[in-house]
């Protein structure tokens, strides 16, 4: 008897659990009273650092939650992630701020796309899986300063 297939057989097993859970979890729609926005303006110190802000408001989560942002210039399938903040989902309006740099190129000064997500480690299964909360996308002005 071959012990090499057991190993692959558990694998496989652990993933087709962990597929379905995860599924659901990150398919999952945001209900219509829970929102996140981006400021039409951002950012750019003279050291490089981007901060984008803006306004959320969510309800119900049972793990942490976090409003994190990215931006993106000139190719729109390339985006950088622009830091993240603890979320607060008591169901009022709450506003964000996040900060970082750019990791692989400097951003410009003038039209960026942005975004913002509130998402929440959501305990399932003894995992901690993404439920998205609220998303927006939109284009900003990226101003020095």
């Amino acid at each position: 008897m071959s012990i090499r297939p057991a190993p692959g057989l558990a694998a496989g097993a652990a993933l087709f659990l962990l597929a379905a859970p995860a599924t659901s979890a990150a398919s999952a729609t945001a209900d219509p009273y829970e929102t996140v926005t981006v400021d039409p303006t951002g950012h750019i110190a003279s050291d490089g650092t981007v901060t984008l802000s803006g306004t959320y408001r969510c309800l119900g989560n049972t793990g942490p939650a976090f409003v994190s942002s990215s931006v993106g210039q000139d190719d729109p399938n390339v985006r950088q992630g622009i830091g993240g903040t603890s979320a607060l989902c008591d169901g009022q309006e709450h506003r964000w701020e996040n900060s970082g740099k750019p990791s692989t190129k400097a951003l410009d000064a003038g039209t960026a796309s942005a975004e913002a997500t509130v998402v929440e480690l959501h305990p399932q299964g003894g995992l901690p899986l993404p439920r998205f909360h609220a998303v927006d996308r939109r284009d900003i002005t990226l101003a020095r300063g």
